[in-house]
Order: structure tokens, then C-alpha cells, then sequence
């Protein structure tokens, strides 16, 4: 794909599948939380395609019929089985990325996260990976009414950070955040290496689309 010579002044990034690789704590925490609540056990492919909605809504889009409430409750045990896991199964950044990171908060250019996950799990888990430090705001489920790919989270994150959307980027591993940025009105940069094929990727029609977290210095004008 050809890269024009754009430097963005703020970049917005979705955690699971972008920044860190949580494939493993997911598939195996979600597998658990089916059994634990007696459901049928969702294959991997399944749960890779509901990764990025809020966990709720993962579990209610595998088991089309089933109640919020249930949902809710499926939600509780998998945040429970999670915590678990987490010492065995620890997330770990993909490569190049904090590298990336340093590179582009030494140029100026300000970060945040985007992420379907709960407050706490995330702050956690960018402390845990020691990239916190790079991004100014943390937009977790917690803090917004709508989920992706409504634009309430990146909206929230331009008007706190005084950013004008055709400063901004959107970088996403999932349809569904590049749907976001779209709906934000902001570039949009999908990666192939996450959780999504790369053939649904280029079905919801990036801006750009990168296979290694530092093309985005080139992306940037920083190569």
C-alpha cells in the first residue's frame, strides 16, 4: 500500500490485538467461562470474531437469544477465570511496539488507548506491559454510553485532548474499530497481525494497512 507523507499529531490505539497479544488469556479464559456456565464451548475462530465488543456483548453475538442478564453474568465469571490466568498466561506486547511507542512520544506526537475492555483490566495490563507512560488518555468501556464502532470514545479523547479529527488516527486490529474512526470522521490504520483475518480487514476499508506496529513511523513521516 502506498503511504503518503502525513505526520498525525495524535494517534488513538485498541489494546487487545494491537498493542498486546491476549489471544491466548482470551481463548482459554472464554473457553473456561463456557464450561464453567455449562454452555457449548465456542471454537477459536468464533471467539476471535466478537474480540474487541465489550464482554457482555461477546457472549450475547456467540449465543444469539441468550439475556443481557445472563450475559452479564457470563461476563462476571470470565472476569473472575481472567484474574486467574493471568499469572500463567501473561499478555505480552507484539513485537516492535514499545520501541514504536518511544519513537513516537520522543517526536511529540500525543497517544491514547480505545479499548473495549474494563477500566481496571486495562490499567492494569498497560502497567503490567510498561506502556502506560505513552498515552496521555485511557478510554476503557467504562467510560462511554456507546460501545464500538460508535465514535463516542475517540470523540471524548479529541475534544479532552484539543485535537482536530483531521489531526488524529485511528489504529485497530478488528472491523469494528476501523468502523470507529470511520464514524469519528478520522484516518484509519487496520494491523494484520491481531485477531481479525486480514481479508475482513481490507472489507472495511482502511485508510491504511500495516503487518508490523513500526510502520507506523513511516505512517507518521518519521522514517
Amino acid at each position: 500500500m502506498h503511504f503518503v507523507s502525513t505526520k498525525f499529531k495524535h494517534i488513538i490505539f485498541d489494546f487487545d490485538g494491537t498493542i498486546a497479544d491476549t489471544s491466548r488469556i482470551i481463548l482459554a479464559t472464554m473457553q473456561a467461562t463456557m464450561r464453567e456456565r455449562d454452555l457449548r464451548v465456542a471454537t477459536p475462530e468464533a471467539i476471535k470474531r466478537v474480540i474487541g465488543l465489550p464482554l457482555k456483548d461477546c457472549f450475547i453475538h456467540i449465543y444469539p437469544g441468550m439475556s443481557e442478564i445472563e450475559a452479564l453474568e457470563c461476563a462476571s465469571t470470565y472476569c473472575d477465570i481472567f484474574d486467574a490466568n493471568k499469572s500463567s498466561l501473561t499478555p505480552t506486547l507484539f513485537p516492535n511496539v514499545a520501541k514504536t511507542l518511544t519513537i513516537l512520544n520522543r517526536h511529540n506526537i500525543t497517544m491514547s488507548v480505545a479499548s473495549s475492555r474494563g477500566n481496571n483490566s486495562l490499567e492494569e495490563l498497560l502497567e503490567m506491559l510498561d506502556v502506560r507512560q505513552h498515552f496521555a488518555v485511557v478510554v476503557g468501556v467504562d467510560n462511554v454510553d456507546k460501545a464500538k464502532p460508535d465514535p463516542e470514545a475517540i470523540l471524548y479523547i479529541l475534544k479532552s485532548m484539543h485535537i482536530n479529527a483531521c489531526d488524529a488516527l485511528m489504529v485497530g486490529d478488528m472491523p469494528v474499530d476501523i468502523a470507529m474512526g470511520q464514524n469519528a470522521k478520522i484516518k484509519t490504520c487496520a494491523v494484520t497481525y491481531g485477531n481479525s483475518p486480514r481479508e475482513d480487514l481490507e472489507k472495511s476499508h482502511p485508510d491504511y494497512l500495516i503487518d508490523d506496529f513500526c510502520q507506523l513511523l513511516e505512517l507518521s513521516h518519521l522514517h
